[in-house]
């Protein structure tokens, strides 16, 4: 490379709005060595790079050959460039939005169309007009919930340029996603049991696909010598369900936020996975 990454990479970690601690803690080294690394007194290795890449959400081309300063596309209707890691309103009809309020305190059992129209400040004739019954509005929500989840893993899959960095990105777009969309995520990992066929066959398979990009990008780490897991497959499996679970206890306005978190999470999952840094 003609130009050492170090200051490509410093101006990411700004960019993620990650500290030179933050950072030095999730690859594993002092704050000295990557303060070295940002001011090109050090030599970096591929591996390495790749691990640095993976945790600021970049590739790891783009910090060896950065691209041109440009401003962000705005988005538009049709065609909107969209960031898998921007969280932004979801628009929901007011029977969708009381729905979920109402089955993430009661569940979906133990809610009745009543309770839904008394929280969207209805009648139950108007929540019918819309939506059919309680199980369409739990079909509507979970359906919802993984059209929204498959972009985000398909988004961060594309952006990895080695098998390691795209592991990473998914795990990053999983954890963010189910601190990010809370409510969403809980009803759908909680309530799949409740959807009634055909649904709950379409979205098992759906959430079975999400799993298998993770699954591959994992067994071609391993077999690349980036991953030294023996197990690649089913330790895939189990850091997803770590994902999966952390509507039980994830709040935002807890001590560590969404983008926090995730990092975290990219980080033990990468010890999962026994990372070859060098």
């Amino acid at each position: 490379m003609a130009e050492h990454p170090g200051p490509a990479i410093r101006a990411a970690r700004a960019r993620a709005r990650l500290t030179l601690r933050a950072l030095a803690d999730a690859i594993g080294v002092s704050v000295g060595t990557m303060s070295a690394i940002e001011t090109a007194k050090v030599a970096l290795t591929t591996d390495r790079l790749d691990v640095i890449a993976a945790t600021l959400g970049v590739r790891s081309a783009d910090l060896l050959d950065p691209p041109p300063e440009r401003a962000e596309p705005a988005p538009g209707p049709v065609g909107e460039v969209m960031s898998w890691r921007r969280f932004d309103e979801l628009h929901l009809d007011p029977a969708l939005r009381a729905a979920i309020e109402v089955f993430t305190e009661f569940g979906y059992h133990g809610a009745t169309m009543r309770m839904v129209a008394t929280a969207a400040d209805s009648s139950v004739a108007g929540i019918y007009h819309y939506h059919r019954s309680k199980q369409g509005l739990l079909a509507t929500l979970t359906n919802l919930t993984i059209d929204d989840l498959e972009w985000r893993v398909a988004a961060a899959d594309s952006a990895g340029d080695t098998p390691a960095t795209r592991f990473a990105l998914m795990v990053e777009a999983l954890a963010l996603f189910h601190a990010s969309r809370r409510d969403l995520a809980l009803i759908t990992v909680t309530e799949m049991r409740s959807l009634e066929e055909p649904d709950r066959g379409r979205l098992a398979d759906r959430r079975r696909a999400i799993q298998s990009r993770v699954d591959a990008a994992a067994m071609a780490a391993v077999a690349d010598g980036t991953f030294a897991t023996g197990d690649p497959r089913e330790t895939a499996r189990a850091v997803a369900t770590m994902c999966m679970a952390l509507p039980q206890w994830f709040h935002a306005d807890g001590s560590a936020g969404a983008q926090e978190v995730a990092r975290d999470y990219v980080r033990y999952s990468m010890a999962m996975m026994r990372f070859q840094s060098d």
